[in-house]
């Protein structure tokens, strides 16, 4: 039974059905749900900070069933989507009506759609990252699998890379640089992939040029069936979906720089360049993303897996309460530059 406790993570497109069903105020409970009662919920609920070991350790590894939690969540969110499409297609539908279900459906395509793409991205089959990449759709974030896989792992904590959020710098402006710097270092990577591969920019390997296609196309197909206001729709509820994936990756390493070697070069990605957390319900409804750190240890750790490391920087909230501490940059600042290491703040 301890194994189905990630069910919890289907607790927000559950919500986000309930909103959608009797819309009105009801409308904003995913945001009221994700970012006031799991907040509460962290607090109340106990940090584990045990890790597996042995033949508990092994059996993890072997079991199925943490992998089809991971599947389940593609009809999930398809499902979630077109129900969202077909309500406001179908109904009359207030502004305010409107906002609430962009943000619940978006909710959905950031939590259980890119963070579980994110997951799935780093393993090893094809048809694991191509059910990563489709959840990657629907955000219009089909390019975050190359930055991220290529980029992100490799200048993590550093000043190159555009998901390392800086010290003091704030939230909103951390949007706007690693929204736009990161699609531009996607292309470069895939230049860089295809000309290492004797390859031209016109080439079919050119996986950028088909992530653009596929989501002109996706956005072209919703058009033709639900019109302007669905593209309206699929458009602003994929943009929430992405801020709140650039919300958690501000707060994964906010402030955390890797120091340069004798030689001029950075030093490895350690357990100090990630921030962390043990509170339960955060680990459970983000798929242990909070055990960030050994996720850069190796990435192709599977999350049920993945261990707490003493050495490693702790957030006093979990990750859902950090992210909403995040939206008031002063609070932030107060509590999280204290936590930085001495040696990794600017002089």
């Amino acid at each position: 039974m301890k194994d189905l406790k990630y069910l919890a993570a289907f607790s927000i497109p559950l919500i986000a059905v309930i909103a959608l069903y009797f819309k009105g105020v009801y409308s904003f409970l995913t945001p009221i749900y994700a970012f006031i009662l799991i907040p509460v919920f962290e607090i109340l609920l106990p940090h584990d900070p045990s890790n597996l070991e042995g033949e508990e350790l092994e059996e993890k590894k072997r079991k199925k069933i943490f992998d089809w939690l991971l599947y389940l969540n593609l009809p999930v969110v398809y499902g979630v989507l077109l129900f969202a499409i077909f309500q406001i297609s179908a109904n009359t539908v207030e502004t305010y009506e409107f906002v609430g279900i962009v943000f619940s459906v978006g909710i959905v395509l950031g939590v259980n759609g890119i963070n579980v793409a994110h997951e799935l991205g780093h393993r090893q089959t094809t048809n694991e990252r191509f059910l990563g990449k489709a959840l990657l759709l629907l955000s219009f974030y089909m390019h975050f699998y190359i930055e991220h896989n290529f980029g992100h792992h490799l200048h993590a904590a550093t000043k190159e890379d555009p998901a390392t959020a800086r010290y003091n710098q704030n939230v909103y402006s951390f949007w706007i640089t690693s929204v736009f710097r990161q699609y531009f270092s996607a292309w470069k990577i895939q230049n860089k992939l295809l000309k290492n591969n004797n390859r031209s920019f016109l080439s079919l390997k050119n996986d950028m040029f088909w992530y653009t296609i596929i989501q002109l196309t996706y956005i072209a197909i919703v058009f033709l069936l639900f019109n302007q206001n669905g593209v309206i729709f699929i458009i602003t509820s994929g943009v929430v979906g992405f801020l709140l994936l650039e919300s958690v990756n501000y707060i994964e390493h906010y402030g955390l720089l890797r120091l340069k070697t004798a030689s001029g070069r950075y030093e490895r990605v350690k357990e100090v360049h990630s921030w962390n957390s043990n509170h339960v319900m955060g680990r459970i409804v983000l798929y242990e993303l909070t055990r960030h750190s050994d996720h850069h240890y190796k990435s192709s750790k599977k999350f049920q897996i993945l261990d707490y490391h003493d050495i490693s920087p702790q957030m006093p909230f979990g990750y859902p309460t950090s992210m909403v501490i995040s939206l008031l940059p002063p609070l932030w600042f107060s509590i999280m530059n204290k936590r930085i290491p001495v040696e990794m703040r600017p002089e």
